[in-house]
C-alpha cells in the first residue's frame, strides 16, 4: 500500500524528510504541488479545483487506493480528494479540514495574499531567502528544514501564492466544503496542533472532523510546523493510525500489496529516489502526546 504525501505553502518536499527517515514505510511517494517546489506549467489552473485535479491525475496511475497525507494547502488538496474521489484513497490524514467549514476566516497573511498590491509587494520579498528563512525558523520549522525549502522554491512560486488564495477566497472554500460528508467513505484523521494560528479555530477543526467522520489526533501546543518539528512523534502517530486500518484489512482477506521504493515527484513531473537524511535526532514532544479520539461520522 503506497503512502503519498503532499506539502503546501510555501514550501517543498524537505518538509517531509525527518517524517519519513523515522516513518519505517516501504513505499513512499512526495508530490509537490506546482509552484510550491516544482514548476508551475504554463495554463495550469492555480485554483483549489485545478490542484485537486492535479492531485487526482497522479493518484489514478496507481495500482490501486492509497494512503493519502496532506500538510497545510496539501491537506486542503487531500481533503478534495477524499470527498470528490474516494475510490482513488484507502485513508487520509489533513490538518485542514477547517478551511471547508462555512464560517472559516481567512487569517491575516492570506487576506494579504488576497488584496492586490499588498500581496505582490508581500510576496516579493520571496528574493531575500535569509529573510523567508528566518520567518520560517520563527514560525518554529527547524532551522535546517528552513534553509532546505528556501533553496528548493521554485521561481514560480511567488505568483502560484497570489493566484492560489485568490482563488481561494471566501466564500470559495466553504462552497467546496458542502460535500464534506463524503469524506467519510474512507477513514480519515484529523492533525489538531493547537498552537497553530492560522489552522481554524478549535471548534472548527473539530466540527470539520465531525462531519468528516474522522478520527482527531490533538497535538497539544504544537504549532504549524508540527511534521517537519516533531518528526518521531508523528511518525509514530502516523503508524498507529495506519496499523488500525491494516487490522481491518487483514480481517477481510485483502492484505496490502508494498513495493521497495521511495520516491519523490516534484509537481509530478518527474521521479527520483528520495534519501534520507544523514543524521534525524529524536525531538521532545511537548506536553504528552494525547491519544486519537474517534468522532462520529455524519449520516
Amino acid at each position: 500500500m503506497t503512502a503519498v504525501f503532499v506539502h503546501g505553502n510555501p514550501m517543498t518536499a524537505a518538509v517531509w524528510e525527518g517524517l519519513l527517515a523515522a516513518i519505517g514505510r516501504e513505499d513512499v511517494v512526495l508530490l509537490s504541488p506546482p509552484g510550491f517546489g516544482a514548476p508551475l506549467p504554463g495554463g495550469f489552473d492555480v485554483s483549489p479545483d485545478g490542484y485537486r485535479d492535479w492531485l487526482v491525475g497522479h493518484l489514478e496511475r496507481f495500482d490501486g487506493p492509497v494512503d493519502l497525507v496532506g500538510h497545510d494547502w496539501g491537506g486542503a488538496h487531500v481533503v478534495r480528494v477524499a470527498m470528490d474521489r474516494p475510490d482513488l484513497v484507502r485513508s487520509w490524514v489533513s490538518d485542514a479540514l477547517a478551511l471547508y467549514q462555512p464560517d472559516y476566516v481567512w487569517h491575516d497573511l492570506a487576506v494579504t495574499w488576497q488584496t492586490p498590491g499588498a500581496g505582490e509587494r508581500q510576496v516579493a520579498g520571496l528574493a531575500d531567502r535569509p529573510a523567508w528563512t528566518a520567518r520560517l525558523t520563527g514560525r518554529g520549522m527547524p532551522r535546517a528544514v528552513a534553509e532546505r525549502i528556501v533553496d528548493g522554491y521554485d521561481p514560480s512560486l511567488a505568483h502560484a501564492i497570489l493566484a492560489l488564495y485568490r482563488a481561494a477566497a471566501q466564500p470559495v472554500m466553504a462552497r467546496a466544503g458542502q460535500g464534506l460528508e463524503r469524506a467519510a467513505l474512507r477513514p480519515g484523521l484529523a492533525v489538531v496542533a493547537t498552537g497553530d494560528p492560522v489552522a481554524g479555530t478549535l471548534a472548527q477543526r473539530r466540527a470539520a472532523a465531525a462531519r468528516a467522520g474522522a478520527q482527531v489526533a490533538v497535538l497539544e501546543g504544537v504549532g504549524h510546523w508540527w511534521p517537519a518539528r516533531y518528526p518521531v512523534r508523528t511518525a509514530q502517530l502516523l503508524g498507529r493510525f495506519w496499523r488500525s486500518l491494516d487490522v481491518v484489512t487483514t480481517t477481510v482477506g485483502a492484505p496490502a500489496v508494498r513495493s521497495r521504493s521511495v520516491r519523490a515527484v516534484p509537481g509530478g513531473s518527474s521521479t527520483a529516489r528520495w534519501r534520507p537524511p544523514a543524521r534525524s535526532g529524536r525531538t521532545p514532544w511537548p506536553g504528552r502526546a494525547p491519544g486519537s479520539t474517534r468522532t462520529p461520522a455524519v449520516p
